[in-house]
């Protein structure tokens, strides 16, 4: 089965190509940097030639409000009709826990019209929804200071390794489409702020985590629950001490991140390899 994956050169995507691989399927890793770009159409009609399933993990260059909303609308039109024209019979779309209750973001607005259009479409699909990724928590941190210390709201958080993510992705994306949401997050339950606190501690980084419940996520007020998966999710198997003793936790992530958002990293980064 030829399965194309779009931001198939980012963090997310080459997992994922990997383990598809693996699995004995065709994939295609799909990127700015291997000649296909959704935001203009470049080389998507050629790249999407006899597949079967597509899987965006793609991500805007750009965070700021209109840059972002133009690009999920734009790429995922332009995906979404090449699709049609390509005959692919499942759309597989990574989003993040809590999109549809984040809406004063304007990434989370971004991202609620990318899967408007994805539902609408006459596309089967499956929307996989996962929570933040461990890789990306000193980002967190980074994007949170007030001053010179990481302000961030004690609530429920429950992040998952990016090769979690990955299997988990590459699972949906060989079944059958469910036309709807799938949501995936990490095997324990932390506190947002203490968790930020400990790995800042395996890094020897020494910022004042201090717990705020005024602070806000991706310009989001947040509830208790807002950045956890409901009760029938996927869970991970990476722990997150067992993460830390792997290579990636030795790594912190160059590129901060607004405020939790796992997924907003790959685009950029796949466009910084290109580049």
């Amino acid at each position: 089965m030829k399965i194309v994956v779009i931001g198939g050169t980012g963090l997310i995507g080459s997992k994922l190509v990997n383990k598809l691989r693996e699995h004995g399927d065709e994939a295609v890793a799909a990127a700015p940097n291997t000649g296909v770009n959704t935001l203009t159409g470049e080389g998507l009609a050629e790249a999407l030639k006899g597949a079967s399933v597509v899987v965006d993990v793609s991500n805007s260059p750009d965070w700021e409000d209109s840059a972002v909303l133009k690009f999920f609308e734009t790429s995922t039109r332009n995906l979404l009709a090449s699709e049609a024209a390509a005959n692919v019979k499942h759309h597989v779309a990574l989003s993040v826990v809590g999109t549809d209750r984040l809406s004063e973001s304007g990434y989370f607005r971004a991202k609620i019209a990318q899967e408007k259009l994805i539902k609408q479409s006459s596309i089967p699909y499956s929307i996989v929804h996962a929570t933040q990724f461990f890789e990306f928590l000193k980002g967190l941190a980074d994007i949170s200071m007030v001053g010179e210390k990481v302000h961030l709201p004690p609530v429920l958080f429950q992040p998952m390794a990016a090769d979690d993510v990955a299997s988990a992705v590459a699972t949906v994306a060989v079944g059958q489409p469910v036309n709807g949401i799938v949501e995936v997050g990490g095997p324990e339950q932390f506190r947002l702020d203490e968790l930020v606190r400990r790995r800042l501690a395996s890094l020897k980084d020494h910022r004042e985590v201090i717990a705020d419940p005024n602070a806000r996520y991706a310009g989001a007020k947040l509830s208790e629950r807002t950045l956890v998966p409901g009760d029938h999710a996927l869970l991970g198997e990476i722990r997150f001490e067992t993460w830390l003793t792997q290579p990636a936790a030795q790594i912190p992530s160059a590129h901060p991140q607004p405020a939790g958002v796992a997924v907003m990293t790959e685009e950029k980064e796949t466009r910084k390899r290109a580049s």
